[in-house]
């Protein structure tokens, strides 16, 4: 009889071992789950707005003012994308200042490098723009994400730990840099390719479909703590438009750019409006114009609150692909109304017409208002959603 109170003692003390080790390596986990795809993730965002981003909205005031400044200002800035975000990943991964440099070179590397498409097919590996046969496609953003962040790592390992740290750490960052650039950038490229694609042939034959689902996957994420634009500028870069351009698909990528500019609006503008009563001015500036990040904590509380501004991107995605055929293309797609950038991008891809004027100001701006205030103010008649569910911490 003891024995079998001791045996049953022992295996729930191994049970709760059990649980306790999958607890941990759950937590390890989440742990660098958060650490590369949500901080780096995001700081990447923060390098492509400095750089890429910035660059594209002075080159649209150039092109209305006629101040030449503004596009060797553009034509700088959008050249050191690369070394922006190299810069901006390590800085979030908390590398020391040797590494960080470092990474500037090894974003630049990884953000250029990619292969030759030829029928879908890698024919030269790890090369960069005009070299070989068929389409260069650039790894890009994605490519310098992961590149940067094995970089970095490995790069931390030796920093600070010889007395030649000056010449170890260089070497070392730099050298691992180019061999995780040389291995995954053609991959990442390739992974990306046939992604554009299907995107895009998706959406050249099924435009409302396509619309929808764009519009609201692309608005989900923006409102996630995951880089939207960072996304968007892998899906939507000139590499996939080149592709699709070859492809005969150019317009379906570029609608479902514009799609992606809807949803992000819609998420934005729609959280601002129907969360008036409790943010007031203050929350249209923070939310309109910032991001609609800032509603995670009371979506973590109360989910429903996601739904208005969730199925006005699902009826302005498709008014954007199907009545006035919105195009953007680049990280633009994935930044909504934060400082007007999706807007504006919208602005710069298309020709200047009122049926574009028109749209922007429609599917960016009038209709997720009123569609998001509407669904809102029916749940809240509900019961649905409550007085300060939408309430932001000062």
């Amino acid at each position: 009889m003891a024995k079998g109170k001791y045996k049953q003692k022992r295996e729930e003390e191994q049970n709760v071992l059990k649980t306790q080790r999958k607890s941990a390596a759950w937590a390890t986990v989440k742990k660098y789950l958060n650490r590369y795809f949500i901080d780096a993730m995001g700081s990447m965002a923060l390098g492509l707005f400095a750089s890429l981003l910035i660059g594209t909205i002075f080159d649209t005031v150039a092109k209305y003012t006629g101040l030449e400044f503004l596009s060797v200002i553009a034509a700088y800035a959008k050249s050191a994308t690369g070394m922006a975000l190299g810069v901006a990943i390590s800085y979030r991964l908390g590398a020391h200042p040797l590494v960080m440099f470092s990474c500037a070179a090894v974003g630049a590397m990884s953000n250029a490098m990619g292969a030759i498409m030829n029928g879908g097919a890698i024919t030269a590996w790890a090369v960069t723009a005009g070299t070989g046969e068929g389409i260069f496609y650039s790894a890009g953003p994605a490519g310098a994400f992961f590149a940067v962040i094995i970089a970095s790592e490995i790069g931390m390992l030796v920093s600070k730990k010889t007395k030649v740290d000056i010449l170890v750490t260089p070497v070392v960052t730099l050298i691992v840099g180019f061999g995780a650039s040389w291995l995954l950038c053609p991959l990442v490229s390739y992974v990306m390719y046939y992604l554009g694609v299907f995107i895009a042939t998706a959406t050249t034959f099924q435009p409302l479909l396509m619309g929808i689902v764009i519009s609201v996957v692309v608005g989900i994420i923006l409102t996630l703590p995951i880089s939207s634009a960072a996304i968007c500028a892998m899906i939507f870069s000139a590499s996939a438009l080149e592709a699709a351009t070859a492809n005969g698909t150019a317009e379906g990528l570029l609608l479902a750019g514009g799609a992606a500019v809807v949803g992000c609006c819609a998420q934005m503008v729609g959280f601002a409006v129907s969360s008036f009563r409790e943010n007031r001015w203050g929350g249209i500036i923070s939310q309109g114009l910032g991001t609609s990040m800032l509603q995670m904590g009371n979506i973590c509380r109360k989910p429903i609150i996601w739904l208005p501004p969730t199925l006005a991107s699902a009826i302005t995605g498709p008014i954007s692909t199907m009545v006035f055929k919105i195009e953007c293309s680049g990280v633009s797609a994935g930044m909504g109304t934060c400082g007007l950038v999706g807007p504006i991008g919208v602005i710069s891809q298309m020709e200047h017409t009122p049926t574009m004027w028109i749209g922007v100001l429609l599917c960016c701006l009038v209709l997720p208002a009123v569609l998001s205030l509407a669904f809102s103010e029916i749940m809240r008649r509900l019961g649905w959603i409550s007085q300060g569910d939408m309430k932001l911490e000062n």
